[in-house]
């Protein structure tokens, strides 16, 4: 077996069956699939029994524990030489596994990943979304694509590894967000090889409103910081940026009480967002979208970067105590 598709879900039954329809109409059929269910209070098995005659697939339903453990129970059900780690919101192109395969024919890889895209199906809601978490004017810029870099972390929504170099690393940590980056930070510390894929792409639906959006992207600033604490160089100049910009807006909107022009720079960004991803999605209510998107994008991580910062460095907390509400009820 070359390749296990481990999918970890979580009352999601309507996305498994899109995310397993797209695997049947895989050109390279080298793959058995994994689906676990982390304590759903509505279960997948149901659409997971419809693929049983059209795909290799297995299902488990275990109690809820958290992404990062539900993966390491499929692994170790696994058989594949390559194991490919989903988020349960995505959708395979057709070439996807063959786009794969043709990486790893031309230079080996322990761990690899690829860049996500929008759906035509997806709503605008979820279009603009996916440019805030994608654009050049946003700090999702960085998160992969053609563009060349001397480091790649692999995401969960689209990761794969070596199912020995997975065995070696022990998996995935307990952390219940940012685990995907904690884990592709010990692939490197491990001396692995790891590269991105650029045509080895997904499309990726992420959240289904903006308020559940920010939620999200609280949670890895977050996540940021905890990564800090466990790994201090993982620390970029770039993960400031949100924060910076958050207390930018902030410090704006207070001048503004005082003097209104003070909010041109504000105005400025929203225009030049709002061009930008009409242009990209030939839809001016998206590029309107757009911006409420990407200022929630850098504000919602920003915040939740400078909450952590406050919480873990300032007041000296552990990761479980001062963050239970968000990752561990």
């Amino acid at each position: 077996m070359r390749y296990s598709f481990i999918i970890p879900v979580y009352n999601r039954p309507d996305e498994v069956d899109e995310l397993l329809e797209s695997l049947t109409r895989q050109t390279d059929k080298d793959f058995e699939v994994v689906v676990v269910e982390d304590g759903s209070s509505v279960p997948c098995k149901d659409v997971v029994d419809k693929y049983a005659s059209l795909l290799d697939i297995k299902y488990y339903n275990k109690p809820n524990s958290g992404p990062g453990q539900t993966r390491n129970y499929g692994a170790e059900r696994s058989r594949g030489e390559y194991l490919i780690i989903l988020d349960s919101d995505c959708i395979l192109p057709e070439g996807y596994l063959a786009a794969v395969e043709t990486e790893l024919q031309h230079e080996p890889a322990d761990a690899f990943g690829g860049p996500d895209r929008a759906h035509e199906s997806f709503t605008d809601v979820q279009k603009a979304i996916n440019y805030a978490m994608t654009s050049f004017f946003t700090t999702g810029g960085i998160r992969g694509g053609k563009k060349k870099m001397d480091k790649f972390y692999p995401r969960s929504f689209n990761m794969g590894v070596r199912a020995d170099v997975y065995q070696a690393l022990g998996g995935f940590s307990k952390m219940r967000f940012g685990e995907d980056i904690d884990f592709s930070i010990r692939i490197f510390k491990g001396g692995y090889a790891c590269r991105l894929f650029p045509e080895a792409w997904v499309w990726h639906k992420r959240r289904t409103d903006l308020k559940k959006f920010f939620k999200q992207v609280h949670n890895s600033g977050i996540a940021r910081i905890n990564l800090y604490k466990k790994y201090p160089e993982s620390l970029k100049l770039v993960h400031l940026l949100p924060a910076v910009f958050t207390l930018g807006v902030v410090f704006l909107l207070l001048c503004s009480l005082v003097c209104v022009w003070s909010l041109s720079l504000l105005l400025l960004f929203a225009l030049v967002i709002g061009i930008d991803a009409t242009v990209q999605n030939k839809s001016l209510k998206i590029g309107l979208l757009s911006i409420a998107a990407s200022f929630i994008q850098l504000t919602g991580y920003g915040s939740g970067f400078l909450r952590a910062w406050w919480k873990r460095c300032v007041c000296g907390k552990d990761e479980f105590s001062a963050f239970q509400k968000n990752f561990y009820k």
